[in-house]
């Protein structure tokens, strides 16, 4: 499993001044702790600008369709960059559940198929798709988590020769454990099973490379890591798993058309579109567009490995001021497994947005009255970081525990 060892150490003088710049872009921040990316994102000023613009352009009818969809192209470019693929292997998408929806819809399913996956630990969005295939005769074959992350060796030995995807969250929404998605990819490809991946916990955050790690296809949303706005995200197919798949769903976006085929049918054969951009369907949500391109050039200028560790460095530190504290910190026995995100209490000692443990919801109603922004999922509370947190960010959340008349 990829991981940077966060150590223990600072961070070069570079990289710590170019991320002191990128928390500029953040002005809440000057009255906020915001520690819950893995729920939502918070949009930069670079973001914002970028927004204004396009309905600047909108207002004065001063950009064509065309010169917008530039835009698309240029985030897709970046986004390619970013996870290590190429252009035409990414699709603009309305979010993470829209892509793994095309991937799932695309595939010629057989009664007595299967799919792999942990369902314990995925998000509801990368549950649902698959269980919407059971209604055709599809198996979906239920791995059990092990020490509360997804068991990469008993995923690989629940293959067999009837499983046509194996699915898993690159980081689960709870408890935010990485899953070791090395290991999975590499049996997939051996056995000719796509290897579909849920990214919208890590993308922008931690280092992900579609190369390195087999990834056939990767879904995700603008709006949390990606530091966007709800409704786009991105879907990477690879190019030669692309061509053997048929969308759903078509328009004109999906369809390999020559010059002059804008507004026409036709009645001759088509093509789909090579690529991943056969799952394109109508217009591009180009607001959102306009906010990722802008977004992604703050990340890709800071550099993911630098993220990583930045992110990596800080939940270190927060979960071992957590455990000095006498709190429950959630955790895998595995270092490899651990993430930009830190979770207190029990999986599952709760519902989705409280817990069963009045000293959790005590704590978490205090720290929410002091402008501390994070999330409780599964009974958990979830704290994360990005790139325009730092150290004053945990010493402050620190400091209110300190101070937390049940501490």
């Amino acid at each position: 499993m990829h991981a940077v060892d966060p150590g223990s150490g600072k961070a070069p003088a570079a990289q710590t001044e170019a991320l002191a710049g990128a928390r500029k872009q953040f002005p809440v921040l000057e009255r906020l702790t915001f520690l819950s990316i893995c729920e939502k994102s918070i949009v930069p000023d670079c973001g914002r600008a970028a927004v204004e613009h396009y309905l600047d352009l909108m207002q004065s009818a001063g950009a064509s369709r065309s010169e917008h969809e530039i835009r698309v192209e240029t985030a897709k470019q970046k986004f390619a960059r970013l996870i290590n693929a190429h252009q035409d292997e990414i699709a603009f998408t309305r979010n993470v559940s829209d892509g793994i929806n095309g991937i799932a819809c695309a595939i010629d399913w057989q009664p007595g198929d299967n799919v792999v996956l942990t369902a314990e630990l995925e998000h509801p969005n990368n549950l649902y798709p698959w269980r919407h295939l059971e209604r055709l005769g599809v198996e979906l074959r239920r791995v059990p988590p092990r020490d509360g992350v997804i068991d990469a060796p008993a995923m690989v030995s629940a293959i067999d020769d009837r499983t046509r995807v194996v699915t898993a969250a690159t980081v689960t929404f709870a408890p935010g454990l990485r899953t070791d998605l090395r290991t999975i990819g590499e049996a997939a490809r051996e056995r000719g099973v796509l290897f579909v991946v849920d990214a919208v916990q890590s993308a922008g955050i931690l280092h992900l490379d579609v190369e390195r790690d087999l990834f056939d296809c990767l879904a995700t949303s603008t709006s949390k890591g990606l530091l966007g706005l709800y409704g786009a995200g991105f879907l990477y197919c690879r190019r030669e798993v692309a061509q053997r798949l048929t969308p759903a769903y078509l328009s004109r976006s999906g369809i390999d058309a020559g010059p002059g085929q804008h507004s026409e049918g036709g009645n001759e054969a088509y093509r789909l579109a090579p690529g991943a951009r056969r799952f394109e369907v109508g217009s591009y949500p180009l607001a959102e567009a306009y906010a990722v391109d802008a977004s992604l050039d703050l990340i890709l200028g800071i550099g993911q490995d630098v993220i990583e560790a930045h992110v990596l460095r800080l939940a270190s530190r927060f979960a071992e001021g957590l455990r000095e504290r006498g709190l429950p910190v959630y955790g895998a026995s595995d270092p490899a497994h651990a993430s930009h995100i830190v979770t207190l209490g029990a999986l599952g000692s709760g519902g989705h947005d409280f817990s069963h443990d009045a000293r959790i919801n005590e704590l978490a109603s205090w720290l929410q009255d002091r402008q501390v922004g994070f999330t409780i999922r599964r009974g958990q509370l979830r704290f994360a970081f990005h790139l325009y947190n730092n150290e004053s960010d945990v010493d402050r959340v620190m400091a209110l525990i300190d101070a937390f008349p049940g501490a």
